[in-house]
C-alpha cells in the first residue's frame, strides 16, 4: 500500500469511523448505502441470471456435455450451490423446506456477499479523492459525500436490520403455514407436549411464552447485529492501517521512517484484506445458515429416520426451544 494510496484515504478525513458510516449523497435525502443496495442487487441478479442459462441443462443432441455449464463463472457459482443445498441446507432443513427456501436463502447469501465485498473497495475515497485533484469544491457538511456508489452498505446498522427485517418475515410466515395460528401459540408454550401434558408442567408455561416471544425478535436482531459488528469492526481496523503511512508523513517524519511506516502498513493491509473478503464470505454464510435454521424450527417436528409425507428424506428432529 502505497502513501499514494494511504494519502488518498486521508483526503477524505482521518478518523477512520468517519470513512464507514453512512453518507448522505452531497445534500439529498438519498443515502449512500440505498444506491449501493440498488446497485448490487441490479448486478448480482445480472449475474445470477447468466450464470442460470450456463448451467441449464442442454439438448440431448449435445450428450453428456449438455451437463457442464459453459463458463468457468457458472462452474463456480453451480459448485457454490450445489455444496450450500446438500451438505448445509438439507442436513438441517430436509430437502421439502430446502426446495421451498432454496432461491430465497441463495439470493440472500450473494447479496449480502456482494455487499460486503464492494465494502472492501474504497470506491467513495476513490471518488471524494478524484474531486478534489479536479479542484472542486463542495461544501459538504458532515456525514455528506461526493460519491454516488460506494461504501460498506452491511456496516450500517439499517440495512443489516432491513435484511434482519425480511428473514423475520419469511421466519414467521414459515411458522403461520407451517404450524397454523394454534401450532404456532403451542410452539411459544413449548410445544404440544408440554402445552397437553401434566397440569403441573403449565406453571412453566408463562415462563417459556415470554422468553419465546422474546425470542422471535431476538433471533432476527442478533443477525443483524453480527453482521453490523464484524464489517464495522474489519473496515475499521483495515482502514486505520492503511492510514499509518500518511500520517506518519503528516507528522513530519523522516522519509526513510516514512517508508518503513508505509512497508510495514502496507504488507499488513494486504493480510487484513485477505482476512475480510473471508470474514464477508464467512458473514454471508452465517447469516443465510441461521435464518435456514430459524425457519426450521418453526416446521413441524420429525422423528429420526421418519420420512415427511411428501416422500423427501429423513428431516433432523427440531427443537422447539
Amino acid at each position: 500500500m502505497s502513501v499514494l494510496s494511504s494519502s488518498m484515504i486521508l483526503a477524505s478525513g482521518d478518523d477512520p469511523v468517519a470513512h464507514i458510516v453512512d453518507k448522505a449523497i452531497f445534500d439529498s435525502p438519498v443515502m449512500l448505502s440505498m444506491v449501493t443496495l440498488m446497485v448490487c442487487a441490479g448486478v448480482v441478479f445480472y449475474l445470477l441470471l447468466r450464470a442460470a442459462r450456463s448451467i441449464s441443462t442442454g439438448p440431448e443432441s449435445m450428450g453428456n456435455k449438455r451437463y457442464i455449464p459453459t463458463g468457468s463463472f457458472a462452474s463456480v457459482v453451480e459448485v457454490i450451490i450445489v455444496y450450500l443445498r446438500d451438505e448445509m441446507l438439507v442436513p438441517v432443513m430436509g430437502k421439502r423446506l430446502t426446495k421451498r427456501y432454496l432461491s430465497f436463502l441463495l439470493s440472500m447469501f450473494f447479496f449480502i456477499l456482494a455487499l460486503n465485498i464492494v465494502g472492501l473497495v474504497p470506491f467513495v475515497d476513490i471518488q471524494d479523492a478524484i474531486y478534489g485533484l479536479m479542484g472542486k469544491k463542495f461544501d459538504l457538511k458532515e456525514h455528506q459525500t461526493a460519491a454516488v456508489f460506494g461504501g460498506a452498505a452491511t456496516a450500517s446498522i439499517s440495512v443489516t436490520g432491513g435484511l434482519a427485517l425480511v428473514a423475520f418475515i419469511v421466519i414467521q410466515a414459515q411458522g403461520f403455514r407451517e404450524l397454523g395460528i394454534k401450532g404456532w401459540l403451542e410452539h411459544l408454550c413449548g410445544g404440544h407436549e408440554l402445552v397437553h401434558g401434566s397440569i403441573f408442567l403449565w406453571l412453566v408455561i408463562p415462563i417459556i411464552f415470554v422468553v419465546e416471544f422474546f425470542g422471535l425478535f431476538v433471533k432476527p436482531a442478533a443477525l443483524a447485529i453480527r453482521l453490523f459488528a464484524n464489517m464495522v469492526a474489519g473496515h475499521t481496523l483495515l482502514i486505520t492501517v492503511t492510514m499509518f503511512g500518511a500520517m506518519a508523513m503528516k507528522a513530519g517524519l523522516g522519509t526513510l521512517a516514512v517508508g518503513a511506516i508505509t512497508l510495514v502498513s502496507g504488507i499488513g493491509a494486504i493480510l487484513i484484506t485477505f482476512l475480510e473478503v473471508f470474514v464477508a464470505l464467512l458473514q454471508a454464510f452465517i447469516f443465510m445458515f441461521l435464518t435456514a435454521v430459524f425457519i426450521s424450527l418453526m416446521s413441524h417436528e420429525e422423528e429420526a429416520g421418519q420420512e415427511d409425507p411428501h416422500g423427501s428424506q429423513p428431516q433432523a428432529t427440531h427443537a422447539t426451544h
